[in-house]
């Protein structure tokens, strides 16, 4: 066999195909997520991220630039990157690792109702749409109708999601097990928390400040809001709760939160790291 042969052929060996890429990436995902759970990685590895974006090339995010895939093939969208969407309107089609963080401290369950909001070109929806099968659902909420409609075209294989084109500050959310938000507040509507069920769970980019940008998980239990941070985020302001403030608390400050409470059930004390009209947070656990 002539060497140019063998060499043809021992190169189609090593050619890694797109299955195997998405799953590498899949079990990357349920790695990131600091979870257990087999379904994190089968949920990662059955919804297509290609399926959710415009066609390619596509333009990723590498700092503060933006760089060209080669082509139009999926396999490089199966890293840990930022695909931008709308460049004019800085969407874009969030960071993996993050999600899968962010999946897995809210551990969505069969049968579950999550309500996303932001829910932009819908992947990170219908990834949570994967996990809460057969009976839950989730509502995704997006404020741009036009995304919106984008988002609801490449939901359709989803049954079990409803994509709402409407402002999720100002307008009414069905009781969740999950909120799960993809745009950056400085503080979470009440409306947010009160829909939580109990045991229900809400994660947040929280922007008390411009140049502070941190994830919140909270849980509703029976003494009220538990809280605490679970990384960095820097999103994209949501509509009617992004007016960061620039007397907020630090970065070190921010950290230190234990619990959201509703300024209606108790007023600010000596533990309130950041005060807003309709809710504080607190250095304290529930009460």
């Amino acid at each position: 066999m002539a060497a140019g042969l063998r060499h043809d052929r021992c190169m189609a060996r090593r050619r890694t195909g797109l299955d195997e890429v998405r799953a590498h990436y899949a079990r990357q995902m349920a790695a990131m997520s600091g979870s257990h759970d087999p379904r994190i990685a089968r949920a990662f590895d059955l919804v297509r991220r290609e399926a959710f974006l415009p066609p390619g090339p596509w333009q990723v995010v590498a700092g503060d630039q933006l760089i060209s895939t080669p082509s139009d093939d999926p396999a490089f969208l199966y890293q840990n990157v930022l695909v931008a969407i709308d460049r004019e309107k800085g969407i874009n089609n969030g960071e993996p690792f993050l999600h899968a963080a962010w999946i897995g401290a809210v551990a969505p369950q069969p049968g579950e109702a999550v309500t996303h909001i932001g829910t932009g070109g819908g992947y990170y929806t219908a990834v949570l749409a994967v996990l809460v099968r057969p009976d839950g659902t989730v509502t995704g909420f997006e404020v741009d109708s036009a995304l919106a409609a984008y988002a609801a075209a490449n939901l359709k294989p989803y049954e079990n999601v409803t994509v709402v084109a409407a402002n999720a500050v100002t307008s009414e959310i069905p009781p969740s097990d999950i909120v799960y938000v993809s745009a950056g507040v400085a503080a979470p509507p009440l409306c947010w928390l009160s829909a939580l069920k109990p045991g229900g769970r809400i994660v947040f980019p929280w922007r008390p400040a411009h140049e502070v940008g941190l994830a919140v998980l909270a849980r509703r239990t029976e003494q009220g809001f538990a809280a605490k941070i679970i990384g960095s985020a820097w999103f994209i302001g949501c509509a009617g709760a992004s007016d960061f403030g620039r007397n907020g608390p630090t970065s070190t400050v921010a950290r230190q939160i234990k619990s959201i409470v509703p300024t209606g059930e108790r007023p600010p004390d000596q533990t309130a790291l950041a005060i807003y009209p309709e809710l504080w947070f607190s250095s304290a656990l529930p009460e």
